[in-house]
């Protein structure tokens, strides 16, 4: 006898409905059938120092993480994730207390967004947005409230915040702000006068904050990268997140983390530890090395990447695109529209077979899908062989 299901109920719950198979997916399944180079999903195609690699098979060797390590994360990890907060940014953390180690900045999100809102709670994001947040704001019963950054060409092309837009998103309803800077997939970076409007909102709103800062040493140019929990009245309502994977080029590593006080992360972890309970162990010891390094790294860091934006930025607008260039994160976002083209999903999915590239388009990062329509991104975090491979194919299409 067949097992019995109940047919007039679909298995994926409704708040997940309107979550299938994930762009990054469809689009790396379309690079491997294709041949195509991928410069769809932002993971480096090399990997990070090599003395952090060995701390990590020292610990491996040496028994350190390869059984159940402490809930928060290991005490050397959370003590330099204090000590890198103080150093960088003058933000004073108890490692003991107000430092939460989780699986990647996704997991942090996800923890955070479960963990501080009820159903029917508002969350305010920027458009586009990291596919994740709609997902984890849906999970714990919120509703997301886009405010949509809007491209500006005014000192060049960007992408700006309207704050009078945001201002009027808030309702009685609004629980918490989910801001990210350096901002995915648009590469801006918020000033310090748009991030204080941002904390006085938050401060008379008393609203809590939840920032997604996992690109925070990948800035360019004059670009600063200021944490939100450093103006006045945030420290105390602001979780702020970050992780290695972006910064050291070991992004399969999945070691992220939340500073917040003692009480936000309390709640934090008691979402946490029913995710993964804990991840990562060995790991934790490498990337407390890593956050160690001195300051040349990171200089060298972002002056390679910086090359690498220039090399596709450049050849883009070469092949016809027009090109936002980023002042912070690995991804370059074009419009399509000088092309003749204005269907960024259509272009995206025909772009293997007609160029041998993937590119994501960032419509899928919109509620607004209008908005984002022509808009399509491009990761420069490759060898300098494959971006060049790459441009020379782009302008092939073209010609």
């Amino acid at each position: 006898m067949a097992a019995m299901t109940s047919s007039a109920r679909p298995f994926l719950n409704r708040r997940l409905a309107e979550f299938g198979t994930t762009i990054f997916a469809e689009m790396s399944a379309l690079a491997l059938s294709t041949g195509s180079i991928n410069l769809g999903q932002g993971f480096p195609d090399t990997d990070g120092p090599e003395q952090v690699r060995e701390a990590a098979v020292r610990a491996l060797r040496d028994g350190r993480g390869n059984q159940y390590p402490p809930g928060p994360g290991v005490p050397e990890l959370r003590t330099a994730i204090a000590a890198h907060q103080r150093r960088r940014y003058g933000l004073a953390y108890d490692p003991d207390t107000e430092v939460l180690v989780t699986a990647g900045a996704t997991e942090a999100i996800a923890a955070a967004l479960l963990a501080l809102l009820e159903p029917g709670d508002e969350v305010i994001a920027l458009e586009p947005y990291y596919d994740s947040y709609a997902a984890c704001i849906a999970m714990a019963g919120g509703r997301r409230v886009p405010v949509t950054l809007r491209p500006h060409h005014e000192g060049g092309a960007s992408f700006r915040l309207d704050l009078d837009e945001l201002r009027d998103a808030v309702t009685d309803r609004t629980r918490l702000l989910l801001i990210n800077t350096p901002h995915n997939p648009t590469g801006t970076v918020l000033t310090r006068e748009e991030l204080s409007t941002i904390a006085e909102l938050a401060v008379e709103r008393d609203l809590l904050v939840v920032t997604d800062e996992v690109y925070e040493h990948l800035v360019f140019d004059d670009a600063e990268h200021v944490p939100l929990a450093t103006f006045p009245g945030m420290r105390e309502r602001t979780v702020t997140i970050s992780s290695a994977g972006k910064t050291y080029s070991f992004t399969g590593w999945k070691v992220g983390w939340v500073t917040a006080p003692a009480g936000l992360v309390a709640a934090v972890r008691s979402a946490k530890q029913f995710l993964t309970y804990v991840s990562s162990g060995p790991f934790q010891y490498a990337v407390a090395e890593a956050l160690a390094l001195p300051e040349t790294y990171f200089e060298g860091f972002r002056a390679d990447l910086r090359a690498k934006r220039d090399l596709l930025a450049s050849g883009l607008a070469e092949a016809g695109f027009a090109v936002f260039r980023p002042a912070g994160t690995y991804f370059v976002t074009t419009d399509i529209r000088p092309l003749g083209e204005s269907d960024g999903l259509a272009f995206c999915r025909a772009l293997p077979e007609r160029a041998g590239v993937v590119a994501i388009p960032n419509t899928v990062f919109y509620d607004h899908r209008e908005a984002g329509a022509p808009f399509v991104r491009f990761a420069f975090c490759k060898r300098i062989e494959v971006l060049e491979e790459a441009v020379r194919r782009l302008k092939a299409l073209v010609d």
